[in-house]
């Protein structure tokens, strides 16, 4: 269906999405916390999907919509431990810290948006889903995403690649 994972926190809201996804990528695992994986992953993050976000700012301002950043607009210094519920870590506010899930939201007037990194460890492996559950608002939202889901379904596997592989 959506390869979203019915024990991730987010499954609860595929039913009434309006775009919902998940990817999946085997990698080490070494205990790791679900917001450690994701922090490291997010650094590195494809020059190219920066580039997209640039594109993305600048096409949306125009519509009264906010600029995000880039999703690696972190500070690299901050501790996984340092970050609560509500803080932002890039261009996500953090909903949800679990050891196995991590999960941020972002919402603006044409859709809120809630994403997940699911960690299933397996010993010294793990499966490691980035999971995505879109509700749109209104007609711009629907415009929104039909540009940006099919961009998406490729920026997605393309961070997924970043993981170390087993």
């Amino acid at each position: 269906m959506n390869g979203i994972p019915t024990e991730s926190n987010v499954y609860q809201y595929v039913h009434d999405a309006s775009f919902a996804d998940g990817f999946s990528s085997l990698t080490g695992y070494k205990n790791q916390s679900a917001l450690e994986v994701y922090l490291a992953l997010i650094q590195k993050t494809p020059t190219w999907v920066n580039r997209l976000m640039s594109i993305r700012n600048n096409v949306v301002a125009k519509l009264g919509l906010k600029n995000l950043g880039h999703l690696a607009d972190i500070n690299p210094n901050k501790l996984s431990s340092d970050y609560k519920v509500g803080d932002r870590v890039g261009i996500f506010t953090l909903s949800v810290i679990e050891h196995n899930e991590v999960v941020f939201h972002d919402t603006d007037k044409h859709l809120k948006a809630r994403i997940s990194l699911f960690i299933e460890a397996n010993g010294n492996t793990a499966k490691v889903s980035l999971n995505t559950v879109v509700h749109v608002h209104n007609t711009l939202g629907k415009v929104y995403m039909f540009f940006v889901g099919p961009v998406h379904k490729i920026i997605v596997p393309s961070i997924l690649k970043q993981l170390p592989k087993i």
